[in-house]
């Protein structure tokens, strides 16, 4: 008996232990979707921004667009070598040609290397149009570089500038940066994109791919709200060239 009463006690003392732990990890996990849904929450405002700056993306572009990503805060650090790694979200034009409405964001993730004196960091903000159909497939499907796998410019800024360069006019891509307020077209060569599998699973609740988020097998949580509703007024299925 004695030896029973000491099994159970070193029983319940493991499963104490394992309490605690779970207890001490629980904030670190609500804070990482607390990060999540902030970054969501982030890109609407970012998108907005855009929308209201003289220097901003060209309407024109935005609505021959089939989507957009947008990455809040894109941290670059380093000294010799600086590197970059930002998180953020894409939202494409649903249906199979992408001229529906805009889809619920599928969460994204950056990488990618710059060469250069970079002391210290420095949040960027980065908005990348994606204007044709097989732009949108090589992010969707997997970690695309841009320049290899889909070809990227710096795209025209103003709200009433046009595609001049045939670089710009012929890119699967326009890429746009924001720092300090002020918007501007910045060639992101060499940067790869892909969908965040573990930022769309904390997000949905499962797990789930680009393509599936974008074909409607989940709904928008509510953070996206504002940013989709921002992006349907300032760009409706109606103003897309294929409607």
């Amino acid at each position: 008996m004695k030896f029973h009463r000491y099994r159970m006690t070193a029983s319940s003392a493991t499963r104490l232990t394992c309490l605690a732990v779970l207890l001490c990890l629980m904030p670190a996990l609500a804070k990482a979707d607390d990060a999540d849904t902030e970054r969501i929450t982030a890109s609407g405002n970012v998108f907005k921004e855009l929308l209201n700056a003289s220097s901003g993306i060209p309407r024109g572009l935005l609505n021959k667009s089939d989507c957009v990503i947008i990455l809040p805060g894109v941290v670059k650090g380093g000294f010799i070598v600086g590197v970059q790694y930002g998180k953020g979200l894409m939202t494409c034009r649903s249906g199979p040609h992408f001229n529906g409405k805009w889809s619920a964001p599928i969460m994204m993730q950056s990488s990618g290397g710059s060469f250069g004196l970079q002391a210290g960091g420095q949040g960027t903000d980065f908005v990348v149009l994606v204007m044709n159909e097989g732009g949108a497939r090589a992010v969707l499907n997997g970690k695309a570089k841009l320049g290899a796998d889909a070809s990227v410019a710096a795209g025209p800024v103003g709200r009433d500038a046009e595609a001049s360069t045939n670089a710009s006019m012929s890119a699967q891509m326009l890429s746009y940066s924001r720092s300090k307020g002020v918007f501007a077209g910045v060639s992101l060569s060499g940067t790869s994109l892909g969908p965040d599998s573990g930022a769309n699973e904390k997000i949905y609740g499962k797990k789930v791919s680009g393509p599936e988020i974008f074909s409607g097998a989940v709904k928008a949580p509510p953070q996206a709200t504002y940013l989709l509703e921002t992006l349907t007024k300032a760009s409706p299925p109606s103003a897309h060239p294929r409607n």
